[in-house]
């Protein structure tokens, strides 16, 4: 009898039960989002279809929208440019929902709500799948357990969960992104599967472009696995493979981007027909001077309370501009708090400073927003170094995090629902963001 065959056996059994425990988690957490998500997002077209339009546009022979856009749109967040009209949002949701769309023979025939709704498992399936690798290869302590139930508070206990019911253009790049980063983690590990770890990291950067600075982590495990061997083809080879994705789909954007704009690092976000266009022309798309303003969204825009002064208001108001982090997600602060700090662990801690570093340049804090939605960027990096970190997921933690759901429950359940303006505060100037003496 083969000696090995029993750790084979072993390890094909976990393999399998990962699996099923993944797909477990893909069905609970698709199915409670879509009973959460508004009747109305399910059963016809979203009023920012933007990407479905996009799709529509390509399967006509067109990279602009062929005319102004959809009255129902109300023109939110379209780039205009040399007399034509754009979608400028990074299009790789387009990709996905062009085939749905060439079926349906236009847009407005497609319920882009509902097939983006299917994608909101994914990001905490493959979350759970990654933290799963890295228990079985020694590197995390943490339980089968422990890794699902970490896995659902990233979809139920963030801001992933108010954007994934929402079915908008803002908030599906997200539901998109957060699949892909996942993806992107767990094919990077031990440098594993180069080709689809770039290809996960060149569709993240085509679908959230923050996502395109988290190739720090590729490289740490690029160089972890080549240094149990001295030949030098051991870091180039995988180096190679991953590159290669992404330079193609690199190439393919600002091919995009040109035929567009006439220049290949144009995205269109510039050209965007919105009333703070002026700060863009004078500060730029990313600049220092957004910092504090954003840095206040993450950790200081606490809800306005007694606003007395509004008819039929609630004892409490949350400013659209978003609840801090702390609030929304408290049991992330264990990412900040590990029993150990390896290698592995400061390889995310970079990655997920470098993913959260343009957003906090960025010239939007992500308003309209329940909560920091940009942080789903860089949220699943976060948990994954809790994971690692090491520290005892004690009573306190797992307090947070139950928490952490009952918040993001209110604002998957309120968030731009009938009569919502009673719990928010909306100010169209977004420079309102603490409550007026």
């Amino acid at each position: 009898m083969d000696p090995a065959a029993p750790e084979e056996a072993r390890v094909g059994l976990e393999a399998r039960r990962s699996l099923l425990v993944a797909l477990g988690i893909y069905a609970l957490a698709t199915a409670l989002l879509f009973a959460t998500t508004a009747p109305e997002r399910l059963a016809g077209h979203t009023p920012f279809n933007h990407f479905a339009l996009l799709a529509d546009a390509w399967i006509h022979g067109r990279l602009d929208l062929g005319g102004p856009p959809p009255a129902y749109t109300g023109n939110n967040d379209f780039a205009s440019f040399d007399g034509r009209w754009f979608v400028s949002f990074p299009p790789f949701p387009a990709l996905l929902i062009a085939p749905r769309v060439w079926l349906a023979g236009s847009a407005e025939r497609v319920a882009d709500g509902r097939f983006f709704g299917w994608f909101g498992g994914v990001a905490p399936a493959l979350l759970f799948l990654t933290l799963e690798k890295l228990t079985q290869a020694g590197r995390s302590r943490r339980s089968l357990g422990e890794n699902a139930l970490l896995a659902l508070l990233f979809a139920f206990g963030s801001v992933y969960w108010f954007s994934s019911v929402q079915g908008t253009v803002w908030f599906v790049a997200h539901v998109v992104g957060a699949a892909l980063a996942a993806a992107y983690v767990y094919c990077s590990l031990d440098a594993a599967h180069p080709f689809a770890a770039g290809l996960a990291l060149a569709f993240g950067f085509a679908t959230r472009t923050p996502l395109g600075f988290a190739f720090p982590f590729f490289l740490f495990e690029a160089h972890r696995a080549a240094a149990k061997t001295d030949a030098a083809r051991a870091w180039l080879r995988p180096l190679a493979l991953f590159a290669a994705p992404a330079a193609a789909v690199l190439a393919a954007l600002m091919w995009h981007n040109r035929a567009r704009f006439g220049d290949p690092l144009e995205f269109g976000h510039r050209m965007l027909a919105i009333g703070w266009r002026g700060r863009i022309d004078k500060w730029g798309l990313f600049s220092y001077h957004y910092l504090g303003r954003n840095l206040a969204v993450v950790l200081t825009d606490l809800p306005f309370v007694d606003p007395s002064h509004l008819k039929g208001a609630a004892p409490f108001q949350i400013n659209v501009h978003g609840l801090p982090l702390w609030i929304t997600s408290p049991f992330l602060t264990w990412a900040f708090w590990p029993k150990r700090k390896g290698r592995l662990y400061w390889a995310l801690a970079l990655t997920a400073l470098c993913v959260a570093a343009p957003s906090l340049l960025y010239q939007n804090s992500g308003w309209i927003q329940f909560g920091y939605r940009f942080s789903s960027d860089f949220a699943p990096f976060l948990l994954i170094m809790i994971a690692v970190g090491g520290r005892r997921l004690t009573l306190p933690f797992w307090a947070l995090g139950a928490a952490a759901v009952a918040v993001n429950a209110f604002g998957a359940l309120t968030f731009q629902r009938a009569g919502y303006e009673r719990f928010y505060f909306v100010d169209g100037s977004q420079k309102v963001l603490h409550q007026p003496d």
